[in-house]
Formats: C-alpha cells, structure tokens, sequence
C-alpha cells in the first residue's frame, strides 16, 4: 500500500517542486517504486523530471475529470523506480469545471487507489494556494511535508497552514498527520537564516526535520536539464541535503 504524502505550503516559491522532485529522486535511488504527481497547473515538476507533454496525452486533469484512470496518465522518467503523473496549464480549469460536482474534494483520492498496490510512495507537488486543488491532496494524502522558506514570515505562514491541515482533518479526512516542516533556502552566511531555523525549532518542537536544505546553484540548476539533483549534481551540498532528507524520512517507516 502507497504512502501519499503532500508536499503543501500556501505560499509559492519555497521549495514545494524542488522538494518533490528530488525527494523522489532519492526515494526512487533507495529503491522505493516512486511517483510524483504535480497538482500544480505551472507544471514544474513536471518540466523538471524531464517530461514533455504531447499533444492529447492524458494528464493529472483528465484524471481529476475521470476521463482517464491513473495508471493511463502516468509517465515513467528516465531513472529507475521514480514515475510522474504530469500537469500542464489546463489544470487550471480543472477546479472551475468540478466546482459543481459532488464530492469535488475526493477527485484525486478516488484516483490514487488505482496505484496504491503497485507503489510503495506517492509525492503530491501542491500548487502555492489553498484552493480545490490543494484541498484535493491534503484530502489524498496520509501526512503532509512543509517546505519552509528561511525568511522572515516564516511562521505566520507555517501557522496559517497548520490550522488549514486541521479543518481538514475535521472536515475531509480524519487520518492526515503532518509529518513535520522542512527548512529550506539556508544561507548559513545570513543572521536570518540562522534565526529562522531557531524560531522554527524552537515554535514546533519534534515536528521539523534534522536536515536543512542550502541554497544550491545545482538545485537552481537542476529543473533546466530534465533531472533530479541524484543525476545533475550528486555531490552538491544541495544533493546531499536531499540524501539525508530522504534517510530521514524512511528511518520514520521502519
């Protein structure tokens, strides 16, 4: 049975992508049979695992529209044990197109179990907001991963997701847990950065993660090639960052 885990912060451009891809980089390296979904109508993740979309392929929105199961959407990468259900930019109209429908929040749950007994992780790349799309993996999923920018809003941003991840609870799945928060863009040179992993330790004790994620030119680099940083650059301090995330991550399941 899959673990599905969503990768979620409401705010954009805290490491959300980079986070799935290269986690499940590393998940997939460990020999754990591996998909990344990209909820996100950017399609990052996507672009970044190395998939082009043709013309007519079915997609994570067909699959939120029950045109296509999972397995007919889903794409293998080039490396071994990490697959990908791809986004493009008509996932936008996916939330308008269900706002009708019943039980609009369990779309992506519902499609998920068509994968559950052939793979052992599922990674949710989550859109920066909190509307259907991300509702529908926080719905999905089993525990929720925070990327947490080093900056200065930092915890009010943190907060406000946490209290959204509990009316979820209480509303739309009873099960979700959060896994816990993962500091990212560090700059070990900066008195912020140095505060901010502080606070954040400090404000949600036994719920961040021991490994910190540097601001990394490969990681930066990385999307531009089709490859997770395990490929790119697997000695940078951003792939051995991810290496430990990754370690520490499955040292939870034993």
């Amino acid at each position: 049975m899959a673990e599905i885990l969503a990768v979620v912060n409401q705010k954009g451009g805290v490491g959300k992508t980079t986070t799935s891809v290269n986690l499940g980089g590393y998940l997939a390296q460990a020999g754990r049979r591996t998909v990344v979904v990209d909820m996100d109508p950017q399609a990052n993740a996507t672009a970044g695992l190395g998939i082009k979309v043709a013309e007519g392929s079915p997609t994570v929105y067909e699959m939120l529209l029950q045109q296509v199961t999972a397995s007919e959407a889903l794409k293998a990468t080039y490396q071994k044990n990490l697959n990908a259900l791809p986004s493009t930019p008509d996932l936008v109209g996916a939330a308008i197109e269900l706002m009708d429908q019943p039980h609009r929040e369990y779309r992506l749950r519902r499609a998920l179990r068509d994968l559950h007994e052939h793979f052992d992780m599922i990674l949710i790349d989550c859109p920066p907001s909190l509307g259907l799309l991300t509702v529908n993996a926080l719905a999905a999923a089993d525990r929720v991963l925070i990327p947490v920018q080093c900056e200065f809003y930092a915890l009010e941003g943190l907060k406000q997701l946490l209290q959204t991840v509990e009316m979820v609870k209480q509303h739309l799945n009873p099960n979700i847990q959060v896994l816990g928060a993962v500091l990212t863009m560090y700059d070990r040179r900066t008195a912020l950065s140095r505060k901010v992993v502080r606070e954040v330790r400090r404000s949600f004790p036994g719920h961040v993660f021991d490994s910190v994620i540097p601001r990394n030119t490969e990681l930066a680099e990385a999307p531009q090639t089709g490859r997770t940083i395990v490929d790119y650059a697997k000695h940078s301090r951003g792939a051995k960052a991810y290496e430990h995330l990754s370690e520490e991550l499955l040292s939870l399941y034993k």
